[in-house]
């Protein structure tokens, strides 16, 4: 069994990369239930495995329907996903929050240094106001991590946040404005100003509040309204303890631990490094759940992979974070 002691997970070395998620296929196949029974249901024996394409990925919905654990064990805590009224939700049982706390801080360190040197601003009033978001929770912790005494969320105070940040401005410090995209653009409208040391980060998820985006009209009015060369970005799943950054025009990168795949929308089973298709997750922080999703993201992936998220794959539920519309 991999070991999260010795930080096996987090390995830096990409020629162990397959190795490792090899090993948790196996782990997870003796020891979580609804995975065996979904690999079992294919018909796949563990000797067809032998490389990290013939891994069998579950889709992102078993989380809606069944408790999707590794091992046997109570909860430190359970996130949920957002999403409109009437749907169900998205349930992840985490074992171990320091495990998330670690992937998540690890992987902003990788993108983007050390915590300590930003001023963390979250604009995520939706999401706070539902609870029980790992998205909130991660940002709660960065906030925490940063030590700054103006770090903090705000919901609709937008004039507060307009003087905090012309402030910050004026000194000259590194801030990072995380935000759901609704809410940064309500924020850019009333209150557009040139931001030199501010990096804006999009979680996605307008969730009605306004008429539906492409990717590149977002970014846009962001970049126009903020005087910004480039909008960033966070690709993140309540199913996942892992996210992905975009630094700009939309394109991700994954931290050593997390890896994107694409699978042929015609034939699932048919998994591809590269090209077009819809959006396989390999995420070994995630060994107490599952490792392998199958989200039902439409998106590209680069031979360096990088990656691109197209949109939404047809009949999918909108899950609240993607309700962005991107345009390919």
């Amino acid at each position: 069994m991999p070991q999260q002691g010795n930080h096996k997970i987090f390995s830096t070395n990409p020629v162990s990369f397959g190795q490792e998620a090899l090993d948790i296929f196996n782990y997870q196949l003796n020891n979580n239930a609804v995975y065996r029974d979904f690999v079992q249901a294919l018909g796949i024996r563990t000797q067809d495995v032998r490389e990290v394409k013939d891994i069998p990925f579950l889709p992102v919905r078993f989380f809606k329907t069944h408790p999707v654990v590794t091992g046997d064990f109570s909860p430190e805590a359970v996130f949920e996903s957002s999403g409109t009224t009437g749907m169900v939700s998205s349930r992840h049982l985490v074992r171990d929050v320091k495990l998330y706390e670690e992937s998540f801080s690890r992987g902003f360190s990788v993108f983007y240094g050390d915590i300590t040197d930003y001023c963390v601003i979250g604009l995520l009033p939706s999401y706070l106001e539902r609870g029980h978001s790992s998205l909130v929770y991660m940002v709660d912790r960065l906030i925490s991590q940063s030590g700054h005494p103006e770090s903090g969320f705000y919901l609709d105070e937008y004039a507060k946040l307009a003087s905090v940040l012309q402030s910050l401005e004026e000194r000259g410090q590194p801030v990072l404005l995380i935000g759901v995209s609704f809410a940064l653009l309500d924020f850019a409208e009333l209150y557009p100003m040139t931001l030199k040391h501010t990096i804006i980060m999009e979680t996605g998820g307008m969730k009605g509040r306004r008429k539906e985006l492409i990717r590149q009209e977002l970014h846009a009015i962001l970049k126009s309204a903020f005087n910004q060369s480039s909008i960033h970005s966070e690709y993140g799943m309540t199913e996942l303890l892992s996210q992905a950054y975009s630094k700009g025009d939309g394109v991700y990168r994954c931290p050593p631990w997390m890896k994107v795949l694409l699978r042929d929308d015609e034939d699932p089973l048919h998994v591809m490094y590269t090209g077009t298709g819809v959006v396989n997750v390999i995420d070994l922080a995630n060994i107490h759940s599952c490792s392998f999703i199958a989200t039902d993201d439409a998106g590209k992936v680069y031979s360096d992979g990088s990656f691109e998220i197209l949109g939404r794959t047809d009949g999918s539920d909108m899950r609240g974070c993607s309700l962005l519309v991107v345009s390919q």
